[in-house]
Protein backbone atom coordinates (compact mmCIF):
# COMPACT_ATOMS: atom_id res chain seq x y z
CA UNK A 1 0.00 0.00 0.00
CA UNK A 2 1.29 3.57 -0.82
CA UNK A 3 2.28 5.17 2.49
CA UNK A 4 1.53 9.17 2.20
CA UNK A 5 4.07 11.83 4.84
CA UNK A 6 0.80 13.43 5.68
CA UNK A 7 2.74 16.20 8.15
CA UNK A 8 2.82 19.02 6.63
CA UNK A 9 -0.48 19.12 4.63
CA UNK A 10 -2.14 17.90 7.84
CA UNK A 11 -0.47 20.33 9.88
CA UNK A 12 -1.57 23.16 7.70
CA UNK A 13 -4.95 21.60 7.75
CA UNK A 14 -5.10 21.03 11.44
CA UNK A 15 -4.17 25.02 11.88
CA UNK A 16 -6.51 26.15 9.46
CA UNK A 17 -9.44 24.65 11.33
CA UNK A 18 -8.34 25.63 15.31
CA UNK A 19 -6.72 29.01 14.35
CA UNK A 20 -9.72 31.84 15.21
CA UNK A 21 -10.69 33.88 12.48
CA UNK A 22 -8.86 37.19 11.41
CA UNK A 23 -9.91 40.13 12.25
CA UNK A 24 -10.68 41.96 9.25
CA UNK A 25 -10.58 45.78 9.04
CA UNK A 26 -12.91 48.25 9.61
CA UNK A 27 -12.93 50.30 6.61
CA UNK A 28 -14.14 53.81 6.33
CA UNK A 29 -14.43 56.00 2.94
CA UNK A 30 -13.37 59.17 2.21
CA UNK A 31 -15.12 60.93 -0.61
CA UNK A 32 -15.24 64.31 -2.41
CA UNK A 33 -13.57 65.87 -5.78
CA UNK A 34 -10.22 64.47 -5.78
CA UNK A 35 -10.24 65.44 -9.80
CA UNK A 36 -11.22 68.36 -11.23
CA UNK A 37 -11.59 72.28 -10.33
CA UNK A 38 -12.15 71.33 -6.50
CA UNK A 39 -9.76 69.10 -5.73
CA UNK A 40 -7.84 70.49 -3.57
CA UNK A 41 -11.26 70.66 -1.28
CA UNK A 42 -11.23 66.95 -1.99
CA UNK A 43 -8.03 65.88 -0.78
CA UNK A 44 -7.84 68.17 2.29
CA UNK A 45 -10.86 65.86 3.26
CA UNK A 46 -8.61 62.46 2.44
CA UNK A 47 -5.84 64.14 4.37
CA UNK A 48 -7.67 64.69 7.53
CA UNK A 49 -9.57 61.38 7.54
CA UNK A 50 -6.53 59.30 7.18
CA UNK A 51 -4.09 61.55 9.87
CA UNK A 52 -7.00 60.54 12.19
CA UNK A 53 -7.20 57.55 10.91
CA UNK A 54 -2.87 57.05 11.12
CA UNK A 55 -3.44 58.47 14.61
CA UNK A 56 -6.34 55.79 15.92
CA UNK A 57 -4.40 52.48 14.57
CA UNK A 58 -1.34 53.81 16.40
CA UNK A 59 -3.17 52.78 19.24
CA UNK A 60 -4.28 49.98 18.12
CA UNK A 61 -7.62 50.86 16.38
CA UNK A 62 -10.86 50.57 17.97
CA UNK A 63 -11.08 47.48 20.20
CA UNK A 64 -8.44 45.81 18.73
CA UNK A 65 -9.64 45.92 15.35
CA UNK A 66 -7.47 48.39 12.40
CA UNK A 67 -9.15 50.61 10.78
CA UNK A 68 -8.39 50.79 6.50
CA UNK A 69 -9.71 53.90 4.40
CA UNK A 70 -11.31 53.35 1.01
CA UNK A 71 -10.82 56.65 -1.24
CA UNK A 72 -13.56 57.75 -4.05
CA UNK A 73 -13.85 60.63 -6.58
CA UNK A 74 -16.94 61.95 -7.09
CA UNK A 75 -16.00 64.87 -8.99
CA UNK A 76 -18.93 66.96 -7.49
CA UNK A 77 -21.12 65.25 -10.13
CA UNK A 78 -24.13 63.52 -8.82
CA UNK A 79 -24.06 60.41 -10.78
CA UNK A 80 -20.70 59.39 -9.72
CA UNK A 81 -21.47 60.26 -6.24
CA UNK A 82 -24.01 57.95 -6.58
CA UNK A 83 -21.88 55.15 -7.83
CA UNK A 84 -19.79 55.82 -5.23
CA UNK A 85 -22.09 55.65 -2.24
CA UNK A 86 -23.34 52.11 -3.88
CA UNK A 87 -19.95 51.11 -3.89
CA UNK A 88 -19.65 51.83 -0.51
CA UNK A 89 -22.35 50.28 0.57
CA UNK A 90 -20.98 46.98 -1.29
CA UNK A 91 -17.49 46.82 0.52
CA UNK A 92 -19.05 47.44 3.87
CA UNK A 93 -17.92 50.86 4.58
CA UNK A 94 -18.65 51.73 8.17
CA UNK A 95 -18.65 55.46 7.76
CA UNK A 96 -18.62 57.69 5.09
CA UNK A 97 -16.58 61.27 5.61
CA UNK A 98 -17.49 63.89 2.14
CA UNK A 99 -18.78 65.42 0.01
CA UNK A 100 -17.76 68.47 -1.06
CA UNK A 101 -20.46 69.80 -3.76
CA UNK A 102 -24.20 69.84 -2.30
CA UNK A 103 -25.98 68.14 -5.48
CA UNK A 104 -23.78 65.28 -5.06
CA UNK A 105 -23.85 64.56 -1.70
CA UNK A 106 -27.99 64.88 -1.83
CA UNK A 107 -27.81 62.45 -4.85
CA UNK A 108 -25.78 60.00 -2.47
CA UNK A 109 -27.30 61.02 0.44
CA UNK A 110 -30.65 58.54 -0.25
CA UNK A 111 -28.34 55.59 -0.76
CA UNK A 112 -26.66 55.97 3.08
CA UNK A 113 -30.15 56.63 4.49
CA UNK A 114 -31.45 53.32 2.88
CA UNK A 115 -28.60 51.28 3.92
CA UNK A 116 -27.98 52.79 7.49
CA UNK A 117 -24.49 54.00 6.39
CA UNK A 118 -23.24 57.11 9.25
CA UNK A 119 -22.42 59.70 7.11
CA UNK A 120 -20.85 63.11 8.75
CA UNK A 121 -20.20 65.92 5.87
CA UNK A 122 -16.90 68.34 6.51
CA UNK A 123 -17.92 70.89 3.69
CA UNK A 124 -21.86 70.69 2.54
CA UNK A 125 -23.46 74.21 3.36
CA UNK A 126 -26.42 73.83 1.44
CA UNK A 127 -29.63 73.83 3.96
CA UNK A 128 -31.72 71.76 2.02
CA UNK A 129 -29.28 68.59 3.23
CA UNK A 130 -30.69 68.41 6.41
CA UNK A 131 -33.49 70.42 6.29
CA UNK A 132 -34.72 67.95 3.60
CA UNK A 133 -32.43 65.04 5.46
CA UNK A 134 -32.73 61.47 3.56
CA UNK A 135 -32.66 60.06 7.26
CA UNK A 136 -31.19 59.73 10.64
CA UNK A 137 -28.01 58.84 9.65
CA UNK A 138 -26.87 61.73 7.90
CA UNK A 139 -24.95 64.42 9.68
CA UNK A 140 -22.73 67.45 8.91
CA UNK A 141 -20.15 69.40 10.33
CA UNK A 142 -20.02 72.12 7.90
CA UNK A 143 -21.68 75.70 9.20
CA UNK A 144 -25.22 75.96 7.16
CA UNK A 145 -25.40 78.81 4.24
CA UNK A 146 -28.33 80.29 6.27
CA UNK A 147 -24.98 81.16 8.64
CA UNK A 148 -22.97 82.30 5.90
CA UNK A 149 -25.18 84.84 4.44
CA UNK A 150 -26.35 86.48 7.71
CA UNK A 151 -22.57 86.98 8.08
CA UNK A 152 -22.16 88.76 4.33
CA UNK A 153 -24.99 90.56 4.25
CA UNK A 154 -23.96 92.21 7.93
CA UNK A 155 -20.38 92.71 6.84
CA UNK A 156 -21.29 94.43 3.45
CA UNK A 157 -23.57 96.92 5.62
CA UNK A 158 -21.56 97.59 8.42
CA UNK A 159 -18.26 98.07 6.08
CA UNK A 160 -19.83 99.72 2.63
CA UNK A 161 -23.12 101.67 3.96
CA UNK A 162 -22.03 104.53 1.73
CA UNK A 163 -21.03 102.45 -1.39
CA UNK A 164 -22.90 101.39 -4.43
CA UNK A 165 -23.47 97.19 -3.42
CA UNK A 166 -23.80 94.88 -6.23
CA UNK A 167 -25.37 91.18 -5.46
CA UNK A 168 -24.93 88.73 -8.17
CA UNK A 169 -25.94 84.99 -8.40
CA UNK A 170 -25.47 81.88 -10.85
CA UNK A 171 -28.72 80.74 -10.33
CA UNK A 172 -27.22 77.41 -8.75
CA UNK A 173 -28.28 75.78 -5.62
CA UNK A 174 -25.59 77.33 -3.92
CA UNK A 175 -25.11 80.59 -5.52
CA UNK A 176 -28.63 81.70 -5.59
CA UNK A 177 -29.30 81.27 -1.63
CA UNK A 178 -26.30 82.57 -0.83
CA UNK A 179 -27.39 85.59 -2.33
CA UNK A 180 -30.44 85.79 -0.94
CA UNK A 181 -29.77 85.47 2.42
CA UNK A 182 -26.78 88.07 2.18
CA UNK A 183 -29.36 90.21 0.30
CA UNK A 184 -32.37 89.94 3.27
CA UNK A 185 -28.99 90.59 6.09
CA UNK A 186 -27.71 93.42 4.40
CA UNK A 187 -31.59 94.87 3.90
CA UNK A 188 -31.88 94.36 7.51
CA UNK A 189 -29.32 96.00 9.07
CA UNK A 190 -30.19 99.16 6.79
CA UNK A 191 -28.40 99.03 3.48
CA UNK A 192 -30.28 98.43 0.37
CA UNK A 193 -28.44 96.65 -2.73
CA UNK A 194 -27.66 99.16 -5.55
CA UNK A 195 -28.20 96.99 -8.52
CA UNK A 196 -29.41 92.70 -8.53
CA UNK A 197 -28.46 90.37 -11.69
CA UNK A 198 -27.36 87.05 -12.52
CA UNK A 199 -25.73 85.13 -14.96
CA UNK A 200 -25.06 81.99 -16.88
CA UNK A 201 -22.57 79.64 -14.95
CA UNK A 202 -19.57 78.58 -17.26
CA UNK A 203 -19.06 81.17 -19.38
CA UNK A 204 -15.74 81.53 -20.80
CA UNK A 205 -16.02 85.82 -20.65
CA UNK A 206 -17.45 87.80 -18.67
CA UNK A 207 -17.29 91.37 -20.39
CA UNK A 208 -20.87 92.46 -20.88
CA UNK A 209 -21.80 91.84 -17.17
CA UNK A 210 -18.66 94.12 -16.16
CA UNK A 211 -19.82 96.31 -18.66
CA UNK A 212 -23.53 96.64 -16.46
CA UNK A 213 -21.48 96.99 -13.24
CA UNK A 214 -19.15 99.79 -14.41
CA UNK A 215 -21.53 101.80 -15.75
CA UNK A 216 -24.07 101.09 -13.02
CA UNK A 217 -20.90 102.73 -10.97
CA UNK A 218 -20.66 99.86 -8.08
CA UNK A 219 -18.29 100.03 -5.61
CA UNK A 220 -18.60 96.29 -3.96
CA UNK A 221 -19.75 93.24 -5.99
CA UNK A 222 -21.18 90.21 -3.96
CA UNK A 223 -21.30 87.31 -5.97
CA UNK A 224 -22.92 84.02 -5.00
CA UNK A 225 -21.33 81.16 -7.70
CA UNK A 226 -18.51 79.26 -8.59
CA UNK A 227 -14.76 80.08 -7.66
CA UNK A 228 -13.76 80.14 -11.55
CA UNK A 229 -16.83 82.11 -12.71
CA UNK A 230 -15.75 84.76 -10.09
CA UNK A 231 -12.37 84.65 -11.06
CA UNK A 232 -13.20 85.68 -14.58
CA UNK A 233 -15.91 88.25 -13.20
CA UNK A 234 -12.97 89.92 -11.18
CA UNK A 235 -10.64 89.65 -13.98
CA UNK A 236 -13.36 91.19 -16.51
CA UNK A 237 -13.53 94.00 -13.99
CA UNK A 238 -9.68 94.91 -13.20
CA UNK A 239 -8.98 94.79 -17.09
CA UNK A 240 -11.72 97.20 -17.42
CA UNK A 241 -10.12 100.07 -15.09
CA UNK A 242 -12.78 98.72 -12.38
CA UNK A 243 -11.55 99.12 -8.74
CA UNK A 244 -14.63 97.46 -7.45
CA UNK A 245 -14.21 95.22 -4.20
CA UNK A 246 -15.34 91.68 -4.74
CA UNK A 247 -16.57 89.03 -2.36
CA UNK A 248 -17.94 85.68 -2.30
CA UNK A 249 -18.58 83.07 -0.25
CA UNK A 250 -16.21 79.72 1.01
CA UNK A 251 -16.07 78.83 -2.75
CA UNK A 252 -13.48 81.03 -2.79
CA UNK A 253 -11.52 79.94 -0.02
CA UNK A 254 -9.20 77.50 -2.45
CA UNK A 255 -5.99 77.75 -4.17
CA UNK A 256 -7.73 77.44 -7.60
CA UNK A 257 -9.18 81.09 -7.22
CA UNK A 258 -5.89 82.60 -6.31
CA UNK A 259 -4.79 80.59 -9.92
CA UNK A 260 -7.25 81.62 -11.56
CA UNK A 261 -7.86 85.19 -11.11
CA UNK A 262 -3.76 85.70 -10.50
CA UNK A 263 -2.96 88.87 -8.75
CA UNK A 264 -6.50 90.45 -9.19
CA UNK A 265 -7.21 87.69 -5.90
CA UNK A 266 -5.64 89.97 -4.05
CA UNK A 267 -8.10 92.22 -1.89
CA UNK A 268 -10.97 89.73 -2.62
CA UNK A 269 -13.24 89.20 0.64
CA UNK A 270 -15.11 85.81 1.26
CA UNK A 271 -16.85 84.38 4.03
CA UNK A 272 -15.47 81.24 5.24
CA UNK A 273 -15.30 79.07 7.61
CA UNK A 274 -13.63 79.25 11.27
CA UNK A 275 -10.46 78.90 11.23
CA UNK A 276 -9.93 75.64 13.24
CA UNK A 277 -6.14 75.49 12.98
CA UNK A 278 -6.38 78.37 15.84
CA UNK A 279 -8.58 76.13 18.01
CA UNK A 280 -6.63 74.49 21.17
CA UNK A 281 -8.01 70.96 20.69
CA UNK A 282 -6.33 70.60 17.46
CA UNK A 283 -2.88 71.45 18.35
CA UNK A 284 -1.88 67.94 18.70
CA UNK A 285 -3.80 67.15 15.29
CA UNK A 286 -2.07 70.15 13.68
CA UNK A 287 1.89 68.67 14.78
CA UNK A 288 0.90 65.30 12.90
CA UNK A 289 -0.33 66.82 10.32
CA UNK A 290 2.63 69.50 9.81
CA UNK A 291 4.96 66.65 10.15
CA UNK A 292 3.72 64.85 7.54
CA UNK A 293 3.76 67.67 5.26
CA UNK A 294 0.15 68.61 5.29
CA UNK A 295 -1.44 72.45 5.78
CA UNK A 296 -4.07 71.80 8.20
CA UNK A 297 -6.33 74.28 6.45
CA UNK A 298 -10.06 74.10 4.90
CA UNK A 299 -11.53 70.98 5.47
CA UNK A 300 -8.95 68.69 7.20
CA UNK A 301 -9.84 69.09 10.98
CA UNK A 302 -13.59 68.93 9.98
CA UNK A 303 -12.68 65.60 7.88
CA UNK A 304 -10.30 64.45 11.12
CA UNK A 305 -13.40 65.16 13.57
CA UNK A 306 -15.48 63.18 11.19
CA UNK A 307 -13.50 59.92 12.42
CA UNK A 308 -13.06 61.21 15.80
CA UNK A 309 -16.97 61.48 16.30
CA UNK A 310 -17.81 58.11 14.69
CA UNK A 311 -14.45 55.65 16.38
CA UNK A 312 -16.05 57.54 19.45
CA UNK A 313 -19.78 56.09 18.87
CA UNK A 314 -18.37 52.86 17.57
CA UNK A 315 -16.50 52.43 20.79
CA UNK A 316 -19.53 53.50 22.91
CA UNK A 317 -21.78 50.80 20.59
CA UNK A 318 -19.82 48.33 19.12
CA UNK A 319 -20.15 47.16 15.58
CA UNK A 320 -23.98 48.70 15.45
CA UNK A 321 -25.54 49.31 12.72
CA UNK A 322 -24.96 53.01 11.44
CA UNK A 323 -28.69 54.39 13.20
CA UNK A 324 -27.33 53.29 16.25
CA UNK A 325 -24.19 55.05 16.10
CA UNK A 326 -26.14 57.78 15.02
CA UNK A 327 -28.28 57.84 17.63
CA UNK A 328 -24.81 57.24 19.86
CA UNK A 329 -24.06 60.70 18.27
CA UNK A 330 -26.89 62.54 18.85
CA UNK A 331 -27.42 61.87 22.30
CA UNK A 332 -24.15 62.75 23.73
CA UNK A 333 -21.42 65.73 22.98
CA UNK A 334 -18.26 64.83 21.94
CA UNK A 335 -14.73 65.91 22.06
CA UNK A 336 -12.60 66.19 18.82
CA UNK A 337 -10.17 68.47 17.70
CA UNK A 338 -12.50 71.12 16.48
CA UNK A 339 -13.86 71.18 20.27
CA UNK A 340 -16.75 69.47 21.90
CA UNK A 341 -19.68 68.82 18.99
CA UNK A 342 -23.24 68.55 19.25
CA UNK A 343 -26.14 68.04 17.03
CA UNK A 344 -29.41 69.03 16.35
CA UNK A 345 -32.57 67.05 15.89
CA UNK A 346 -31.49 67.89 12.02
CA UNK A 347 -28.01 66.42 12.12
CA UNK A 348 -26.24 70.13 12.15
CA UNK A 349 -23.00 70.56 14.62
CA UNK A 350 -23.91 73.49 17.15
CA UNK A 351 -20.35 75.36 16.20
CA UNK A 352 -18.71 78.34 15.57
CA UNK A 353 -20.21 80.61 12.28
CA UNK A 354 -18.34 82.08 9.59
CA UNK A 355 -16.17 84.63 9.40
CA UNK A 356 -15.36 87.16 6.77
CA UNK A 357 -11.36 86.78 4.95
CA UNK A 358 -9.26 88.25 2.46
CA UNK A 359 -7.10 86.93 -0.02
CA UNK A 360 -3.25 88.60 0.33
CA UNK A 361 -0.22 87.38 -1.54
CA UNK A 362 -1.57 84.06 -1.84
CA UNK A 363 -2.76 83.36 1.75
CA UNK A 364 -6.35 83.48 3.66
CA UNK A 365 -6.20 86.12 6.24
CA UNK A 366 -9.04 87.43 8.35
CA UNK A 367 -10.62 90.51 7.63
CA UNK A 368 -9.63 93.31 10.28
CA UNK A 369 -12.59 95.82 11.46
CA UNK A 370 -15.37 93.11 11.51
Amino acid sequence: MLRVNCLPACLALLLATTAGPALADIRILAVGPMTGPYQALGKQIRAGVETAVDALNAKGGINGERISVDIEDDACKPEAAVAAANRAVGRGDQLVVGHVCAEAAIAAASVYADNRLLAITPAVTANRYTDQRAGPTLFRLATRDDAQGPTAGAFLAERFGNKRIALLNDGSSYGKPLAEATKQAMNEAGKREARLDTFDPGAKEYNALADRLIADAIDVVFVGGDQGDIALILKALRAKGSPAVVMGGDSLGTSEFVTAAGDAANGTLLTFFTDWRLQPPAEAANAALRQAGIEPQGYVLPAYAAVQLWAAARQSSGPAAGDTLASTLSASPTPTVLGTVAFDGKGDAQLAGFSIYRWANGALVPETGQ
